[in-house]
């Protein structure tokens, strides 16, 4: 899915959470979104998936604008920290899954085997590790139907071995076609999976681009993504 989003902007109290906020999602890319806390991660997810309200600004898609009401019919939220069900075993939590969001037959059991779930099948959403329960919820998220994923940092308490089964998985899913926005704050898990990246600091984007195209932008030709980032949010807007 791909989507275009033009001067979204959001006020929470006396912060500005989104400045003008403008970019594109394209179709069948692994997007990532950069930031350090406070940088307005969450407002713009949250502002996409429609849980909140924007000031101003619009998404369409092509030429055809989606009203935040329309947008969960095409996109799917994950936030971080959450345990939906937490008295249901993951086996049943994932079948709901499936059959709420008409998932394609066998795609259940493919993501089981991707994300290596099946030893927790039979265990209480709520009585997994950090870890076992980050792995749950994206694979909420992969057995949807929805051609847009929104996930919150994604690689949270997962162990390096986790991170690259993870990695394979988002990149198998762009493979077919499906588009993935992540946002994180651990910025070399992004560079390792993402095909482009947003950078955002204080409401508003400093760069975009794929990494190589970002180190160029902030001079640093060997920077780091975070030595990047700061160089860019330290740069004054135009």
């Amino acid at each position: 899915m791909s989507l275009s989003i033009n001067g979204l902007s959001k006020q929470d109290g006396s912060t500005r959470a989104l400045d003008r906020v403008s970019f594109d999602v394209r179709d069948g890319e692994v997007l990532g979104l950069f930031g350090r806390a406070g940088s307005g991660k969450r407002a713009l997810f949250e502002c996409l998936a429609g849980l909140r309200r924007a000031d101003a600004g619009v998404v369409t898609d092509g030429e055809t604008m989606i009203p935040s009401g329309r947008r969960r019919h095409s996109l799917f939220y994950i936030p971080d920290g959450i345990t939906p069900w937490p008295d249901q075993t993951v086996g049943f939590v994932l079948q709901l899954a499936k059959n709420l969001y008409a998932a394609p037959t066998g795609k259940r059991a493919q993501v089981i085997d991707a994300l290596q779930l099946r030893p927790l099948i039979a265990q209480r959403l709520g009585a997994l590790s950090t870890e076992q329960r980050k792995r749950v919820l994206l694979a909420l998220g992969l057995i949807t139907s929805r051609s847009l994923l929104l996930l919150e940092e994604p690689f949270g308490g997962l162990d390096s071995s986790q991170t690259r089964n993870v990695s394979a998985a988002f990149r198998a899913e762009a493979a077919r076609g499906r588009t993935l926005f992540l946002s994180s704050q651990q910025p070399g898990d992004l560079v390792s999976v993402c095909d482009r990246l947003i950078l955002l600091a204080n409401g508003r984007i400093v760069g975009e681009g794929t990494f190589d195209e970002l180190r160029a932008l902030s001079r640093l030709t060997d920077g780091t993504l975070d030595e990047v980032y700061l160089t860019l949010a330290a740069t004054p807007p135009r």
